[in-house]
């Protein structure tokens, strides 16, 4: 099937010098190498301490950070933490496309929503056969389990027999510590 949105934010990151990976579904579909929904956006991650880099990479582009639920442009400010979410345009081609900041400490990745959940930065993504980076599944679910929707489950059921052991026992792991009464939990013990 097809991925010609991750093709061309590959294309379009291709020779900047710091890492990003393609998230959300299209991270889950990146892993087990089809497209199984429909996608509406495309989000890729870039660690928070690299943001103004990838601003001036992007010249092309338009860039509103989400304070609250609600676009504000992004001057040149180095945007802190509640400060996660920032929407692109491309000013000449229309594309779209949306930035998460991730936290970083020493040679870990944060998840800034339980400072006290952690993964390895030189294990946190992959490369599918394409070589488009990507998230892997284990964290992309454990984004999905505070105010699980339909599509955020439905992304479980498709990828949970797709991870490995350490996979799953971290995922079970990480949900205990972040939200310990999920559904979930059930189908990874």
């Amino acid at each position: 099937m097809s991925f010609k949105h991750c093709y061309f934010i590959n294309e379009l990151m291709s020779d900047f010098n710091k890492i990003w990976f393609v998230v959300g579904g299209w991270a889950i579909d990146l892993h087990i190498g089809k497209e199984t929904r429909l996608h509406k956006d495309i989000e890729i991650s870039v660690f928070r301490k690299d943001q103004l880099k990838l601003k001036e990479y992007l010249q092309e582009w338009e860039f509103q950070k989400v304070i609250k639920g609600e676009f504000h442009p992004w001057k040149n400010e180095y945007l802190e933490l509640p400060i996660h979410e920032i929407h692109a345009i491309n000013k000449l081609s229309g594309a779209k496309m949306e930035i998460l900041l991730n936290e970083t400490c020493g040679n870990k990745w944060i998840f800034r929503r339980d400072m006290r959940i952690s993964y390895p930065i030189k294990e946190l993504y992959r490369y599918s056969v394409q070589g488009i980076p990507y998230l892997n599944p284990e964290i992309v679910l454990l984004y999905k389990v505070r105010n699980t929707r339909e599509k955020d489950h439905q992304d479980f059921m498709t990828v949970k027999d797709y991870l490995n052991d350490h996979q799953r026992k971290w995922l079970s792991e990480a949900i205990q510590i972040h939200e310990p009464q999920h559904e979930w939990l059930k189908c990874l013990g």
